[in-house]
């Protein structure tokens, strides 16, 4: 059996918390009976620092690193140990958008390929697309005309569901 540095964060394929592991999703633990864990982590993620402190909460959160990047060209504002940021959707309003034009144009010329390549939208037939000659006419301003609505939209990256564990026990790290 590998042994695990405590404190130390794994990913897994599973939902469970494997034995001297505990999810990491932000539950609070007694100082008493983790004082060890406690001196590792503090109140970074949580907790009152008199009788209780908190995991971690992985959930519905990307990993980023601590401190300042590696790459010297690229110098974002560090993010400090246990920050949260973000969230999961985002409702824009019209006056957050800059202001554009869609400029779109079709022909009167019937539909006749399928592929837009040097094509416009055509009048309606089973293809929609007509050659890119003929007369140009614009489009009604219906199909463009702002959506969404007030909306909010989904904010997330692709992701694939894993689980990050906490060592609640194993080998008290070393700073050195």
């Amino acid at each position: 059996m590998s042994e695990f540095f405590l404190g130390q964060i794994m990913l897994t394929g599973f939902p469970f918390a494997p034995r001297g592991f505990a999810l990491c999703d932000g539950q609070l633990l007694s100082m008493n009976q983790n004082q060890a864990l406690f001196s590792l982590l503090g109140t970074h993620y949580g907790g009152d620092g008199q009788t209780t402190f908190a995991l971690p909460n992985m959930q519905s959160r990307t990993p980023v690193g601590f401190g300042s990047s590696y790459d010297p060209t690229w110098q974002p504002s560090p993010y400090g140990i246990g920050a949260t940021g973000g969230v999961e959707s985002v409702t824009l309003l019209q006056q957050q958008l800059p202001q554009h034009i869609h400029l779109a144009t079709g022909t009167t010329s019937s539909g006749t390929v399928r592929n837009p390549s040097d094509a416009l939208y055509g009048t309606n037939s089973a293809e929609i697309y007509g050659a890119s000659g003929g007369d140009q006419v614009m489009l009604s301003s219906q199909t463009v005309m702002p959506a969404g609505n007030g909306q909010p939209h989904e904010n997330r990256q692709p992701y694939d569901v894993i689980s990050f564990c906490i060592a609640l026990s194993g080998i008290f790290p070393s700073s050195n």
